[in-house]
């Protein structure tokens, strides 16, 4: 990996320069034409298509996903996941079918840590891709990219992309750096790995620690609003959002004439830069 990222790194901070070896009649010259090969990437902040919403939950693949995706499509809609592929997950959660505390994949450190390599973990993934829902990437480790350096962007960026690719065929055409949080360095890298930085217009508060009741109160002066879009903020990895917020957060946005989208369809553009067959569950299926 490192040899690769290194390449990809000189290449990248490379300035491309043409030169012309035929200059014209009468002129000692050549003509020099630079090309910036570092293009930043598109950071989209709202919808444009009218009448949609656009439902997001980061920091999956969790446990929670196909619940999200039941109560999404019973709305004839899709939603769209930004995954983090390696990431610190609460020690139990209570599953809503048995009602009893569930224990995650526990590793040999001893720590609780959700994996996108996960059999169940990565077949939620494959599931949300096929029924049409959008995969999106939050990189690696959910690290402060604005902290770190370009190869260390590029590495956390890639992992993931990696492991979406080899779970569903697909290469994802937008991110979400977490937090929120970017800098040059880091629109720079996105640009330069053909994708758009996704960030929101509405945060459910779900992850800054609004309660239920406050989570819902925002969608509801959300609605009374009446916005011509919306891209909504939430993470798939809390059950109160799931199982608590969620349903009331659905039946407002209807209610107030929303069509729910993936993010792709709220912009009228690709979910993905390139889709091909998903890759066999090999040994380097690993976190």
């Amino acid at each position: 990996m490192a040899p690769f990222s290194l390449l990809l790194s000189t290449l990248l901070l490379s300035v491309i320069t043409l030169v012309s070896s035929a200059p014209t009649t009468g002129s000692e010259n050549a003509t020099i034409i630079e090309l910036d090969p570092r293009a930043p990437a598109q950071v989209i902040t709202k919808c444009t298509v009218p009448n949609t919403a656009a439902l997001t939950f980061d920091d999956g693949p969790y446990w929670f996903m196909r619940e999200v995706i039941r109560q999404v499509e019973a709305a004839n809609g899709k939603a769209t996941f930004f995954v983090s592929a390696y990431h610190l997950v609460p020690s139990t959660f209570l599953d809503a079918a048995s009602l009893t505390l569930v224990s995650p994949c526990i590793l040999s450190d001893g720590n609780n840590w959700a994996c996108i390599y996960n059999t169940e973990l990565s077949g939620n993934v494959r599931y949300a891709f096929e029924r049409g829902h959008q995969i999106g990437s939050h990189t690696w480790q959910h690290k402060d990219l604005t902290t770190l350096t370009w190869d260390q962007i590029h590495h956390q960026m890639w992992l993931t992309e990696q492991a979406i690719t080899r779970i569903t065929g697909a290469v994802p055409a937008m991110m979400r750096p977490p937090y929120g949080n970017h800098n040059s360095l880091v629109r720079e890298a996105a640009g330069v790995r053909g994708q758009s930085i996704v960030l929101w217009d509405f945060d459910s508060g779900d992850s800054t620690g609004s309660t239920v009741a406050q989570q819902k109160a925002r969608f509801d002066e959300l609605t009374s609003r009446r916005p011509s879009n919306v891209l909504s903020l939430q993470h798939d990895v809390h059950w109160s959002t799931v199982y608590e917020t969620l349903p009331h957060a659905i039946t407002k946005l209807k209610a107030a004439g929303y069509n729910l989208v993936t993010v792709a369809d709220c912009l009228g553009t690709r979910k993905y830069q390139s889709v091909g067959p998903a890759e066999p569950r090999n040994a380097n299926w690993v976190c």
